[in-house]
């Protein structure tokens, strides 16, 4: 395994990131299996565990914190987590608040067994919290050494930029890492995003290289789809084939299945190697939910993709074009909410 250095921190991580979103009640529920998934993943090398406070509603963070018990197993990792999302009912138990992050850091630390967080990210951005105050008690939870980096994650290129130039005004510290969803079918993020994260120095987690299974290669063109089970059953409108955007996405699997083929990879080595060969990622998030898949995804680590296989990739699908929306994508409200897009209707006429 490879390592690169995340951003300006000098914190060296493996270029795949144990993603752990697949451990706990949404995905595999057997604590003790998932602690020798994660186990096996160190043991091939990989240094980097990210999880987030929201999954499976903090039972993930509990089962790395199982995983790290042994001191030495703690003191070898790389341990990333997120907050944001709310937990529980209630207002003010979740966002970027002063208020919340506090509580999320400590309750993150409690789950972990742990008295120190690598990388803690924001995990989406809040219009309702002023950037320079989610800055300042990021900053005040760095000083204190909760936290050693924090970064963002799935922020539009503006608000990294925002919050760059409110870091600069105010003497704050800044977000040192960005999180942004990225594959073979979503590479909307090299317009700008990476651009935007190269300028500043910031290290690049990605995450759902197998576009939510679309690369694993389980869906395929005039192959019957089963919306009534897994990710089809939660998300039909994106898996059905009669919707000319997803006949879309198929057509594009097929392509690239044929060119796995020809360079003689599977077509989830070949997406992971994809999104690992851009200059502006730092680490690739892989999120296995049993010991095979996360073995099929590591045979795939010393895949080489030449400049005739990215050229024949970006035939298929240009660059900066999304075939794929991933789901849980932010989206800003001047697009989720009409009435910011509409006048009154008396002050709609021009004349």
């Amino acid at each position: 395994m490879r390592y690169r250095v995340l951003g300006g921190t000098g914190i060296e991580v493996s270029t795949y990131c144990l993603g752990t979103m697949m451990f706990g009640a949404v995905g595999n529920p057997d604590h003790a299996d998932s602690v020798r998934v994660i186990h096996a993943a160190l043991d091939q090398g990989i240094n980097f565990v990210d999880t987030a406070d929201m999954y499976s509603a903090g039972e993930s963070e509990e089962i790395v914190g199982k995983a790290l018990r042994d001191p030495r197993r703690r003191d070898g990792v790389v341990l990333a987590t997120k907050g944001y999302f709310p937990l529980g009912e209630g207002p003010g138990r979740g966002g970027l608040s002063r208020r919340w992050l506090t509580r999320a850091v400590e309750d993150s630390l409690t789950r972990l067994g742990t008295d120190r967080i690598d990388l803690y990210q924001v995990h989406r951005p809040d219009h309702r919290t002023d950037i320079e105050e989610t800055l300042a008690v990021l900053g005040d939870l760095q000083a204190q050494g909760k936290i050693r980096a924090f970064g963002c994650s799935t922020f539009p290129a503006e608000e990294i930029v925002e919050a760059h130039a409110v870091a600069e005004r105010r003497g704050l510290r800044r977000f040192r890492t960005e999180q942004p969803p990225y594959s073979l079918l979503a590479r909307g993020i090299e317009a700008s995003v990476l651009p935007v994260a190269q300028r500043y120095g910031m290290g690049v987690l990605t995450w759902s290289p197998l576009a939510s299974g679309f690369l694993t290669g389980k869906y395929r063109k005039d192959r019957p789809i089963d919306l009534t089970s897994g990710r089809p059953a939660l998300h039909p409108h994106r898996f059905d084939p009669a919707i000319p955007g997803n006949a879309a996405k198929l057509d594009a699997v097929e392509r690239l299945v044929a060119l796995a083929e020809d360079i003689g990879c599977s077509l989830p080595e070949l997406a992971i190697a994809f999104a690992a060969a851009h200059p502006a990622v730092t680490s690739v998030i892989i999120g296995p939910r049993t010991a095979e898949q996360l073995e099929g995804l590591l045979k795939g680590a010393s895949l080489v993709l030449d400049d005739d296989a990215l050229d024949r990739i970006d035939e298929i699908v240009p660059p900066g074009t999304n075939l794929y929306q991933p789901d849980g994508v932010w989206r800003p409200a001047a697009l989720t909410d009409a009435t910011l897009r509409r006048r009154p209707l008396s002050e709609r006429p021009a004349a």
